[in-house]
């Protein structure tokens, strides 16, 4: 039970990691703030509810039970805050997202003071680290302490519910994804946790035993539900920088052909370490040096070898954007041989542009290397020039 209540613990918290990509600035952003302050105070439950912890908080503490109002104190400060979160999300003036935040902490507040009170006046001196809420489902004071965590924590997930199918409605894509799997994971919460709990006690309450709904159908379920709303919270966030990844690392295999051409010519720094960076920072550094070794290849570029490629490549049936691409890799591909042969520069350089130059992103650059690497009309012959097939 320890292994599996902190290893949900462990992926619940790390989930902030990246939410809070950008550290400095992510501070500033209310609904970040609240996400992440929800994901932690939903982490820092479940290491609370581990009997391992239980044990260590009553002997240091020295008081029976004394994890029992931690714990509920600690999940009632989730359950605030999944109402705050719910509050920064739906957005409005200023005014009203501080009050309304001010009223839900009040009232929480009010509510984990309560618990401690109540803790205090019951007699619950026989320690009880996986059956407690179904041990001292009778007695004065705990009765009415366990009633009142489990309300409070009700209260918060069926507006949590509420808010998810509401807002599901209204949005789409990855957002909607996102709130599906949060109102998943807050389902999994009310019928395996809170129902597991509230069924358990009342049981209790009539003579009869169901302790094995709380004491194992509902610490797994809570878990499951917490590991689910955790991949709805940063679904939104993560898989839009992973596609992003996904495609950087496409796009630079496809800039092999054009980056071993200029390679030699380009002098920009080489970052520190390439091999540990991610695939859009080495895409990135990529596309700088390639612009650093066309810029200086530039003086090379001979207009008739890209006047005469396309020609070539019109009569062969490509469009006038094919035939314009082939053409420049056809003179990018001869400046790189002349370039390479040490030769004398053009003592009028060329002024064409490149396609690549002119447009944003890699995909220009990726045109001009699938045509290095794929176009016959580059390795051509064309007069007077002599170029072999790149390596």
């Amino acid at each position: 039970m320890n292994l599996v209540v902190y290893l949900a613990a462990t992926v619940f918290g790390l989930s902030c990691t990246v939410l809070l990509g950008r550290p400095l600035t992510a501070p500033r952003n209310p609904l970040t703030v609240s996400t992440c302050a929800a994901i932690v105070l939903g982490a820092l439950v479940l290491v609370c509810s581990a009997p391992l912890t239980l044990s260590t908080v009553n002997r240091l503490t020295g008081v029976p039970n004394f994890g029992a109002p931690l714990t509920y104190g600690m999940l009632s400060a989730y359950s605030c805050s999944l109402l705050v979160l719910l509050v920064n999300w739906r957005g409005g003036s200023a005014a009203r997202i501080r009050r309304l935040v001010l009223r839900c902490m009040a009232a929480y507040g009010a509510l984990i003071v309560v618990i401690v009170v109540l803790f205090t006046l019951a007699h619950a001196d026989t320690e009880r680290l996986t059956d407690l809420d179904t041990y001292y489902a009778n007695t004065p004071y705990m009765r009415e302490m366990i009633v009142l965590y489990l309300l409070g924590h009700s209260a918060a997930t069926l507006v949590m519910c509420t808010v998810c199918v509401t807002w599901g409605r209204e949005v789409d894509g990855l957002l909607r994804a996102g709130l599906r799997l949060i109102l998943i994971g807050t389902m999994l919460d009310v019928v395996g946790f809170q129902l597991a709990k509230y069924t358990a006690v009342a049981a209790r309450w009539t003579g009869h035993d169901l302790d094995f709904l709380s004491t194992g159908v509902a610490p797994r379920m809570a878990s499951l539900g917490a590991l689910t709303c955790s991949l709805g919270f940063v679904l939104p966030r993560l898989l839009p920088a992973a596609r992003a990844h996904w495609h950087g690392l496409g796009d630079l295999r496809r800039l092999g052909p054009l980056w071993s051409e200029v390679r030699f010519a380009s002098l920009a720094p080489k970052p520190p370490c390439t091999v540990w960076q991610l695939p859009r920072v080495r895409l990135h550094w990529r596309e700088v040096s390639i612009h650093d070794g066309l810029l200086a290849l530039a003086p090379y570029f001979d207009d008739r070898v890209r006047e005469r490629t396309r020609d070539a490549a019109l009569r062969a049936g490509y469009t006038a954007h094919e035939a314009r691409v082939v053409a420049e890799a056809a003179m990018v591909a001869d400046a790189a041989r002349r370039a390479a042969a040490r030769e004398e520069p053009f003592g009028t350089p060329s002024t064409y542009r490149l396609y690549a130059t002119e447009v944003s992103g890699p995909g220009g650059l990726v045109e001009l290397a699938r045509a290095l690497a794929r176009s016959r009309l580059v390795t051509a012959v064309p007069e007077g020039t002599v170029k072999a097939t790149p390596g």
